[in-house]
C-alpha cells in the first residue's frame, strides 16, 4: 500500500501557508523557545523588532540570531533588516556573530565585527 502524505507535523496552527500573519496572529500569546529567559510572547517580540530606538531592536534580534534556530529566525525578520542595523547589532550576536557575517555575507572589517 502507498504512504500518503508526511508521517510527521507541525507544531504550529497553519490555517493558510501563504500568510504568515495568520501564524503571527494565532502565536502572539505564545512564549518563543529561543527566548527562554525572557517572559515575552511572540507579540512582545514583534513590537521589540519594530521598535522605533534602533537600540532596541538590536538587542531583540541579537537574542533571537543567537539563541533561534536559524530557520525560525525568517519568521521574524529578513537579511535586509539585519545588514541595515549591523553595526548597533553585532555586539549582541556573542558566539554566533562570524556564522551570520559568512551567512549574510557581511564585509569583514567593520568596526563592530571586531569588537
Amino acid at each position: 500500500m502507498a504512504h500518503r502524505g508526511p508521517i510527521w507535523s507541525l507544531s504550529i496552527r497553519v490555517r493558510d501557508c501563504g500568510n504568515l500573519d495568520v501564524i503571527a496572529d494565532d502565536m502572539a500569546l505564545d512564549r518563543p523557545y529561543f527566548l527562554w529567559w525572557a517572559n515575552a510572547t511572540v507579540g512582545d517580540l514583534r513590537r521589540h523588532l519594530s521598535s522605533e530606538s534602533t537600540e532596541e531592536r538590536a538587542y531583540w534580534l541579537g537574542a533571537l540570531l543567537r539563541e533561534a534556530n536559524t530557520r525560525d529566525v525568517w519568521l521574524y525578520t529578513a537579511p535586509e533588516e539585519i545588514r541595515s542595523i549591523w553595526p548597533a547589532l553585532a555586539r549582541h550576536l556573542g558566539n554566533s556573530r562570524a556564522m551570520w557575517i559568512y551567512l549574510l555575507e557581511i564585509p569583514t572589517g567593520r568596526a563592530a565585527d571586531v569588537a
